[in-house]
């Protein structure tokens, strides 16, 4: 019995229906898209950045298929060190391996297939270095480079009783109840962020945050400025950034977004694209009301600004936490400067070889690789 990697097509929804099916029915919570063409960021003429669903597909000797796995592909426009690559994220392989051991080498096999298509990939996320896919990638010689999350509680007696991380047993749910109710939690949360303000010695902002409906030619002005400021970042002007955080948003994997047009004494010195929404019996974060500020762009020495501009409209907004997960020294230390918590290895970037090739001199480039939660395979983690 073949198994081919194809192109997912019209005529493979049902088998993915069925894939899906029997992923779900053996106890893993993945499946993959029946739809082939992407909702977010489909294949458009001069778009800097697209998405590839492929499917592999088991054939019989009677010419029956099936699907046993599925990945998909987000090539993009980077700017790494003054040229221009086109750089992939990838997502997945989900296949019947996770339930059927007969399956256990289709993630190694489409792995390898990404990368046939793709030389130049990555990816940026999963759970630690315990992963049995991270173990895989370092084994193949991936370069491996942790990042951090960053956080900033705005309503720390709704942090201490909604959230679902850290109240995962009777005690700790009771120590955080007291912190809660006591007022000690909001006076130490408080201080906590504000004694990361001090320490920055920018107590003062003066940036403000406008709506806008998408971002226009100023936004193209801002990335020609900034651009040579980065060693290694997606490409960021507006049309590219109205594909990502399109205007007509119409898929459910991430809350509609909102952009900010960021302002310091009447000139243009960044922009934002924040998300906010209501968590329900959310793995993490319960019950809370959750802020994220997806993506940015500004010249590194505004970053504070732009970053608590941010965090401004959508602690406004009446969010219980804001979060944001980011890999460039200055932009981390920009977030502290705003008061927000950094814990540190909680993303990991996975580059490919040949990837790292183009990256090289790593030690110098990792300080200036830019990634948001807006990279990868998006912001889905809210």
């Amino acid at each position: 019995m073949a198994i081919q990697i194809v192109p997912h097509t019209e005529e493979k929804k049902p088998l993915v229906e069925a894939f899906n099916a029997k992923m779900h029915g053996g106890g893993s919570p993945y499946g993959f898209y029946v739809e082939p063409t992407p909702r977010w960021i489909p294949k458009r003429e001069g778009q800097k950045v697209w998405r590839e669903l492929y499917l592999a597909v088991k054939q019989s000797k009677d010419g029956d298929e099936e699907v046993v796995g599925g990945y998909a592909l987000k090539p993009q426009v980077w700017l790494v060190n003054g040229e221009e690559h086109v750089v992939a994220d990838w997502q997945g392989p989900f296949s019947l391996g996770a339930i059927d051991n007969k399956y256990a080498a289709m993630g190694l096999r489409m792995v390898r297939d990404m990368l046939k298509k793709q030389p130049l990939i990555y990816s940026w996320g999963h759970g630690g270095e315990d992963e049995p896919i991270v173990q895989m990638l370092r084994k193949m010689g991936w370069l491996l480079h942790e990042t951090p999350f960053l956080f900033r509680i705005c309503k720390p007696k709704n942090f201490l009783t909604k959230n679902a991380y850290l109240r995962d047993d009777e005690k700790k749910a009771l120590a955080q109840d007291f912190l809660a109710y006591s007022g000690l939690g909001f006076l130490g949360l408080h201080t906590l962020h504000a004694a990361l303000r001090v320490r920055s010695l920018k107590l003062r902002f003066e940036a403000q945050a406008e709506v806008v409906p998408e971002l226009g030619p100023w936004a193209d002005d801002l990335w020609e400025r900034v651009r040579g400021e980065y060693a290694a970042i997606a490409v960021r002007d507006a049309d590219t950034m109205n594909a990502l955080a399109s205007p007509e948003h119409d898929h459910d994997e991430w809350p509609e977004p909102i952009r900010l047009r960021i302002r310091k004494e009447g000139r243009d010195i960044g922009w934002a694209i924040v998300l906010e929404r209501q968590q329900k019996g959310n793995a993490r974060f319960g019950d809370m009301r959750m802020g994220m500020v997806a993506d940015y762009l500004a010249h590194p020495d505004d970053a504070a600004e732009v970053v608590h501009a941010a965090f401004a409209h959508l602690r406004d907004l009446g969010v219980d936490m804001v979060m944001a997960n980011q890999s460039h020294p200055k932009w981390v230390a920009g977030f502290e400067d705003a008061g927000f918590l950094k814990v540190d290895k909680r993303r990991i970037f996975c580059a490919s070889p040949d990837l790292e090739k183009v990256l090289k001199p790593w030690t110098e480039t990792r300080e200036g690789l830019f990634l948001t939660n807006m990279d990868g395979h998006g912001p889905m983690g809210i």
